[in-house]
């Protein structure tokens, strides 16, 4: 049986990486570009619940595909200027 995601919880890298499913180079790439917020704690990472709660919402996507469609457009408006 899987652990629930506590909102109010503190989680490793590790711990959420589990859960989300994603290799540990994935999660230290979320990390460095800030799409998972993490705080470092004696110089190791520490992440609430509620932000990987965040990463797995139906809004979250939703707010992602916007930004993909934005850029997508200004990339073909720039090769149109070419």
């Amino acid at each position: 049986m899987e652990e629930e995601i506590h909102p109010k919880k503190i989680y490793t890298p590790k711990e959420a990486r589990d859960f989300l499913k994603i290799s540990e180079s994935t999660m230290k790439r979320m990390l460095k570009s800030g799409i998972i917020k993490a705080y470092k704690v004696s110089g190791q990472y520490r992440i609430w619940g509620d932000e990987i709660l965040r990463l797995v919402s139906p809004d979250f996507e939703k707010g992602f595909y916007k930004v993909y469609k934005k850029i997508k457009n200004k990339t073909k408006e720039t090769i149109k200027k070419w």
